[in-house]
């Protein structure tokens, strides 16, 4: 399977570890090099896992072609692409690996119209026109898989076998570093996988921009507040409360939840159809953007109704 990926918005190093963990080799000098030395310690650490049996990103573009070639020389990537019109054709598959959403229908659409079957970095978007996009292109057969890679998050696998005897869950609080808009998906996601993917039917922002505090309700009943610091120590942290019990879940291990999501994917485009069905995506960014609402409204609480 040959594999496209794009790169790269500021900050987003998707594009060099993920086309590492599909090849199989990295340039750790490299990577540290453009100011990544911590994707460059994971690689480093994981070594012995790199590589994905029958598949190779094989093609590369990006806004500039210095960083198309930076990309390409760290995971051996055999050719570097002008346009992503000219990748659609040559590729089976594409990661879209840009977190700035507001581009992100502009550089999908030659692989939508294409056919190709494509991964977007999250969020896929932040407002609900893009949305729509994303959703009619879905309904109308399109292969579209858009995720934070904490779904699959081992840390968070670990306690959902343990839930059961947690009892009825009744309330989640969940901390991380940095914007509500890139970072709050990771949790949104992580926490919509431990319980499946109840759909959230309030949403209240009740912090300030750089303090994102957004409290949901859960169809289930279930309440969560999600806290964003921008200057905070890193961490992403999820707490379960329960009748009968609790747990904090600590998530630190980024390659292992890469792996595991670009193994989704591939496995979805040999399946034909998404393992993760986009209506999963849609309710969580819906979600998200609601909170950007609340926010912009004074706090006022957003019922959402899809």
């Amino acid at each position: 399977m040959k594999l496209g990926i794009i790169g790269m918005s500021p900050g987003n190093a998707h594009p060099y570890s993920w086309s590492a963990i599909v090849n199989g080799c990295f340039d750790a000098e490299e990577i540290r090099r453009i100011g990544y030395p911590a994707v460059a310690n994971y690689l480093e650490a994981n070594q012995s896992t790199l590589g994905i049996s029958g598949v190779k990103v094989t093609h590369v573009w990006a806004q500039d072609e210095s960083i198309a070639g930076s990309i390409a020389k760290t995971a051996r990537i055999d050719h570097v692409c002008n346009s992503p019109e000219e990748m659609a054709g040559r590729v089976d598959a594409v990661f879209l690996s840009r977190d700035d959403a507001e581009n992100h229908v502009k550089m999908a659409q030659p692989f939508i119209d294409a056919g190709i079957p494509l991964f977007i970095d999250k969020p896929v978007a932040l407002t609900l026109t893009d949305l729509d996009y994303f959703s009619n292109e879905y309904a109308k057969g399109k292969l579209i898989m858009s995720c934070s890679s904490m779904r699959y998050a081992g840390e968070c696998m670990v306690v959902k076998q343990e839930m059961d005897s947690f009892g009825k869950i009744e309330l989640v609080t969940a901390v991380g570093k940095k914007d509500w808009n890139k970072y709050g998906v990771h949790l949104l996601e992580a926490l919509s996988a431990l319980l499946d993917d109840p759909r959230p039917v309030t949403v209240k922002h009740i912090g300030v921009a750089g303090k994102d505090i957004v409290h949901i309700t859960f169809e289930t009943g279930v309440q969560a507040v999600f806290q964003l610091f921008t200057d905070i120590s890193p961490t992403f942290q999820l707490s379960l409360f329960g009748q009968n019990g609790w747990r904090l879940i600590d998530i630190k291990n980024s390659y292992s939840m890469f792996r595991d999501n670009i193994i989704e994917f591939v496995r979805s485009v040999e399946d034909g159809k998404p393992r993760l069905p986009f209506e999963k995506t849609e309710q969580i960014i819906r979600a998200l953007i609601a909170a950007n609402e609340s926010l912009h409204n004074g706090g006022k609480t957003v019922i959402l109704t899809r």
